[in-house]
């Protein structure tokens, strides 16, 4: 994969769009016992083939792939489905030295960029605690709360700052890739919900949406994984 340091003439952009979606499709497909056994020195070595288990299946830890990669597959194809006629390019599984990778990185080629954080904490649901300003869960049917770990909103932040430092990945210019107005989202997947009594001035509005938006490194808006299509409808909007 380029690097910003490692330059070349024969620029291509990582996977995207119909590659990225049928190298999900075959992550999700392959047998699990198959894409445990590989490993680093095998793709070295030319034993395993790179492909797309290999490319998207290995970056999640065994308990959350298959779930993470069917949740990336459902996405990445409603989002083509939808904006393919805007110019949208949808670059699944980032990875980022040793963090959790960026699940999607959404870019509409000079007009606005989105960071997509997928999670699910199971019947759980998600409070913003604002003095602390960190995420954390709790469980419907007992007590307590406890921190989330490592914080989405950090890593969301993590991921803009990677942009910023790698935006040969994608031929952008400096000016581009600090100019472009760029979204951070939290896609929280069902069954885990957003608590409902957030106080009021944590909400914004845009559109026809009341968005539960955090200010935690900048901002990042928090929607469920039915809205994300509105969300950027609604956003790209703001940018036509």
């Amino acid at each position: 994969m380029l690097t910003v340091k490692d330059p070349t003439t024969d620029f291509q952009l990582p996977p995207h769009n119909e590659a990225a979606l049928e190298g999900l499709r075959e992550a999700k497909n392959v047998d699990s016992t198959v894409a445990l056994a590989a490993n680093d020195s095998a793709i070295a070595t030319g034993t395993i083939s790179p492909s797309g288990w290999l490319l998207f299946g290995l970056a999640y830890k065994p308990l959350i792939r298959v779930d993470k990669i069917a949740r990336l597959e459902k996405l990445t194809s409603v989002l083509l489905k939808e904006f393919k006629s805007e110019g949208i390019q949808v670059f699944p599984v980032l990875q980022i030295e040793d963090k959790n990778p960026i699940d999607l990185f959404i870019r509409f080629p000079r007009k606005t960029h989105l960071f997509i954080s997928i999670r699910s904490r199971g019947d759980r649901e998600v409070v913003y605690n604002e003095s602390r300003e960190i995420l954390q869960v709790k469980q419907k049917k007992k007590s307590g709360l406890t921190t989330w770990r490592p914080c989405p909103l950090v890593e969301l932040s993590d991921y803009e700052r990677w942009l910023t430092k790698n935006r040969a990945l994608f031929g952008m210019t400096s000016k581009e890739v600090t100019k472009t107005p760029t979204a951070k989202v939290l896609v929280l997947w069902p069954p885990t919900k957003a608590d409902a009594d957030h106080k009021p001035h944590l909400y914004s509005e845009m559109g026809s949406m009341k968005l539960l938006a955090l200010r935690r490194k900048g901002t990042a808006f928090v929607i469920q994984e039915e809205e994300v299509t509105e969300f950027v409808k609604t956003w790209l909007a703001k940018y036509e």
